[in-house]
């Protein structure tokens, strides 16, 4: 995993990020995922079901698994309609999805998944947590300045 070099990064919907286009908020949020991500894998347990996603651009999402189980999944693309549905599938095969065999369905469009790469979810929470703290920090010391 590379080592993070510290950003202002919230989660994906908060006031501050509201100036943001959503294809510059995608772009903050795939950084932040790349730097947690480790070595691409060709597989992953799979069991039907997932806590959470998050499209990341037309070609890449992050599917969280399990309460700090995350993989940044690459398809083949661009997948036009990733970043605008509201629901997706993930094909598997024997609970196991597989690089190059399975795809990512989204609205009707089916992606073959290129690369899936886990993701450290608990750091990247941790970070975000952080950077959010950080944030609040200085939107605080900003305002105890200006109202001075």
């Amino acid at each position: 995993m590379k080592t993070r070099i510290p950003l202002i990064l919230l989660t994906a919907v908060v006031a501050g990020c509201a100036s943001q286009s959503p294809r510059e908020r995608d772009a903050q949020a795939y950084e932040l995922y790349r730097d947690f991500a480790g070595a691409p894998i060709d597989d992953f347990t799979y069991l039907g079901s997932y806590q959470g996603w998050r499209s990341l651009g037309k070609n890449v999402l992050a599917v969280q698994t399990g309460i700090n189980d995350a993989y940044l999944i690459t398809v083949q693309g661009p997948c036009s309609e990733l970043p605008f549905v509201n629901t997706i599938a993930v094909t598997s095969t024997g609970n196991t999805v597989r690089r190059g065999l399975d795809s990512v369905r989204a609205g009707g469009v089916s992606c073959t998944i290129r690369e899936i790469r886990p993701v450290d979810y608990a750091g990247l929470r941790k970070a975000q947590r952080e950077d959010a703290a950080r944030e609040q920090a200085r939107r605080e010391q900003a305002s105890q300045t200006g109202s001075g």
